[in-house]
């Protein structure tokens, strides 16, 4: 297995995954179809605040994204590292490579003084994961509001 950083000819295989992502028990709502060809959009030019890697299997096809958000927190006094989504397609499922992958985003941003993620109740393996590799839960509620894009 091979993990490496998103790619222009990763642009289907992305977006159909990105998918397949919001209509999981991972997340608890899809998103407009739109938000996925511009986040890649955005991944292409190079973006300081995002990051996505790909994981491919033996074949060299990809079989998994991992898309990261950078920001600084003063709560963590430094850089953290918003593990947005990381989907690993059924068939490669139970082999490891969400582990490899979030130990992939640990080296790559060794400095980090954060990494954060959330996760359902709905998706209780992934929990599981993260509880094993260390996370913690925060006793925190999120609030958002949503603004019109362009406004």
């Amino acid at each position: 297995m091979n993990i490496r950083p998103i790619e222009a000819g990763d642009r289907d295989y992305f977006i159909n995954m990105v998918h397949e992502f919001y209509r999981s028990p991972a997340v608890c709502h899809e998103i407009p179809d739109q938000n996925a060809e511009r986040t890649f959009e955005l991944l292409m030019h190079g973006s300081p605040y995002a990051d996505c890697l790909i994981a491919e299997d033996d074949t060299g096809a990809p079989c998994a994204y991992f898309l990261l958000s950078l920001t600084w927190s003063n709560e963590a006094g430094g850089l953290c590292i918003w593990m947005e989504e990381l989907m690993v397609e059924e068939r490669m499922r139970g082999k490891g490579i969400g582990s490899k992958m979030i130990a992939a985003v640990h080296e790559k941003y060794n400095s980090a003084a954060r990494f954060r993620l959330e996760v359902t109740e709905e998706n209780p393996r992934a929990a599981a994961l993260y509880r094993m590799l260390g996370f913690e839960e925060l006793p925190y509620n999120q609030m958002i509001i949503d603004t019109p894009i362009g406004l």
